[in-house]
C-alpha cells in the first residue's frame, strides 16, 4: 500500500538523518525501498498520468518538512537535514504529521498563506460538507498559493542578474517594452539617481515607465520610496514601478497613495503571483476540464 505523505515525512527525516547532501530522486526510491513498495505501485500515477503518487508524495513530504525548518535546500532537487531536524532525531516522536509541524512558527506562517480559510469553505462549512466543484477549487488555491511560496524563495536563492532576467520577462509577459529584446535592453540600463531601468508602457512606445527592482530581504522602508519618487520628478516622468523579493512598509504604502506621481508596488508575494499568472519560471503539469449535461442537446423538438 502506498503511504500518504505525512506518513513519508518520518521516514524521510530518518533518511537524512546521516548529514549528508542527498537527491530527492535517491530518496524515493530509498523510501520506497524502506516501505517495501511493489514495482506495480511505485509505478502507479496521479489521475494527471504525469507523476508517479509516491513520488508526488515524497516531493510535498520534503517541501513541509523545509517549511518546517527540519529541511534545507542545498541545491536544486537536492537537501539537507538541519540543525533543527537533527535535535528531534535526538528523541524523535512516533510520527511526524501537519499537526506536528505547527509547532513551528515558520511552518504556522506557511499553512496560514496556503491552507483555505472559514470563507473559502462557506463559514463553518467542513470539507465533506462541499461539493466536489467545491474542493476542486479550494484544492486549486492551495496549489497556487504552495507554487508562490517555493518560487518565492527560488528567487530569492538567484543571482541578481537572473533576477533582472527574471523581471524582463515578467514585464513582457505582460504586455510591457515592446520586444523581450527592447525590454533587455532598457531593464538595467540607467542605475542612476535611484533608477534601475526603463521600459515601454506598450508596444508603440508611447510612453515609459520607470522601474525599481531590488532583491532584498528586509521590508522596502518609505525613505527608499521617497528617493524612487524623487527621481521620477527628476527626469519629469508620472509613472514607475517598485518592485522586491521583500515587503513594502505601511508608511511606504500611504506614502505612494497620497503622492501625484503613479508608483505601482509589487512585493515578493505578488511577484511570484504574477509569475504564474503569466508563466514566467512555472511550467503546467496537468490541466482538468470539467463538464455538465447539456440540457439543450435533451430537448426535444
Amino acid at each position: 500500500m502506498i503511504p500518504d505523505y505525512q506518513s513519508v515525512m518520518l521516514p524521510l527525516l530518518k533518511y537524512a538523518g546521516d548529514k549528508e547532501e542527498h537527491h530527492i530522486g535517491d530518496a524515493i526510491e530509498g523510501l520506497a525501498d524502506e516501505f517495501k513498495l511493489t514495482e506495480e505501485e511505485r509505478r502507479e500515477l496521479l489521475p494527471s498520468g504525469l507523476q508517479a503518487i509516491f513520488n508526488n508524495r515524497v516531493g510535498w513530504a520534503n517541501t513541509y518538512l523545509k517549511k518546517a525548518g527540519l529541511l534545507e535546500s542545498t541545491r536544486r532537487g537536492y537537501f539537507r537535514i538541519s540543525d533543527r531536524g537533527l535535535k528531534i532525531l535526538e528523541k524523535p516522536p512516533k510520527a511526524i504529521n501537519v499537526n506536528y509541524l505547527e509547532h513551528y512558527q515558520e511552518f504556522i506562517d506557511f499553512r496560514g498563506a496556503s491552507k483555505p480559510g472559514e470563507s473559502e469553505l462557506g463559514g463553518d462549512l467542513k470539507y465533506e460538507d462541499t461539493t466536489p466543484e467545491e474542493l476542486i477549487g479550494i484544492g486549486h488555491q492551495k496549489l497556487q498559493a504552495d507554487l508562490a511560496s517555493e518560487l518565492l524563495d527560488r528567487i530569492k536563492d538567484c543571482s541578481p542578474s537572473f533576477f533582472e532576467k527574471i523581471v524582463v520577462e515578467l514585464l513582457v509577459k505582460m504586455g510591457y517594452g515592446g520586444s523581450r529584446q527592447d525590454a533587455g535592453k532598457a531593464i538595467g540600463k540607467s542605475h542612476d539617481e535611484g533608477i534601475d531601468g526603463i521600459i515601454k508602457e506598450d508596444k508603440l512606445g508611447l510612453d515609459i515607465v520607470y522601474i525599481q527592482a531590488k532583491k532584498w530581504a528586509n521590508p522596502v522602508s518609505r525613505p527608499e520610496i521617497q528617493k524612487f519618487a524623487g527621481a521620477l520628478q527628476g527626469k519629469r516622468a508620472r509613472k514607475g514601478i517598485f518592485i522586491t523579493t521583500s515587503k513594502f512598509s505601511k508608511s511606504s504604502i500611504e506614502y505612494v497613495s497620497m503622492i501625484e506621481s503613479k508608483i505601482i508596488l509589487i512585493d515578493g508575494e505578488q511577484l511570484a503571483k504574477l509569475m504564474i499568472e503569466h508563466d514566467v519560471g512555472v511550467s503546467t503539469i496537468a490541466s482538468y476540464t470539467i463538464k455538465k449535461i447539456d440540457s439543450d442537446y435533451f430537448m426535444e423538438a
